[in-house]
């Protein structure tokens, strides 16, 4: 059986969330931005034992502590997808902008695509590509648990930012709509930042893509 929990981490708060299996205790870490001592301190707290990072994409926040995690550990880095490839080149400029520690580029062991599947200790999560906040934003989906990790795409009662590069509000709400609402109403998603929500209490209230 598939757990998880999330860990904030960063001055932006962001959701790094920890997939284990409950019987062998493996587990695969979602976007580990930064305050690794802490998070790692976390993990072994709870007896997991890490084996693979997973990149819904790569803004600073999520994939700060990437490089240093992949090599503290011999991790192999998995997403995002090949479109945020300018955004990983990009990751000491993006730490010297917004203050954070000093951040390295690296280059993910697996690149993921619409379609794939990762697997945890023989769990096999869906990915979905997701564009829109950034280009190459990819959301994991385990059908076992009834839940998405779905970084910034989607939040309770927001949506992602598009003034980035690349960002484009037109295909974010095309991503929203045609790639995460047939996962489910009952779907509950774990955001980048913020409170989980379902999507079908965000098709209801959420004032960006209620209706849709």
């Amino acid at each position: 059986m598939l757990g998880y929990f999330t860990f904030p981490v960063t001055p932006f708060r962001q959701n790094c969330s920890v997939v284990y299996d409950d019987t062998s205790r493996k587990a695969a870490v979602i976007d580990p931005g930064g305050d690794l001592d802490a998070l790692l301190a976390e993990v072994d707290r709870r007896g997991l034992q890490l084996e693979q990072i997973w990149l819904t994409h790569a803004h600073i926040d999520h994939a700060g502590g990437t490089a240093e995690l992949a090599r503290r550990l011999s991790l192999p880095i998995v997403g995002p997808h090949p479109e945020d490839q300018f955004w990983i080149e990009g990751l000491p400029q993006q730490g010297a902008m917004f203050g954070f520690p000093p951040a390295e580029a690296f280059t993910p062991t697996r690149w993921l695509h619409d379609g794939d599947t990762v697997e945890l200790a023989g769990h096999t999560l869906q990915v979905r590509h997701c564009p829109g906040h950034t280009p190459g934003h990819v959301v994991f989906h385990s059908p076992e648990m009834q839940r998405a990790f779905v970084g910034d795409v989607l939040f309770a009662g927001s949506i992602g930012r598009t003034d980035f590069p690349r960002g484009d509000h037109a295909t974010l709400i095309a991503s929203i709509t045609q790639r995460l609402w047939p996962m489910g109403d009952e779907t509950v998603f774990i955001p980048g930042h913020g409170p989980e929500s379902s999507f079908g209490r965000e098709r209801r209230t959420n004032p960006y893509v209620r209706g849709t």
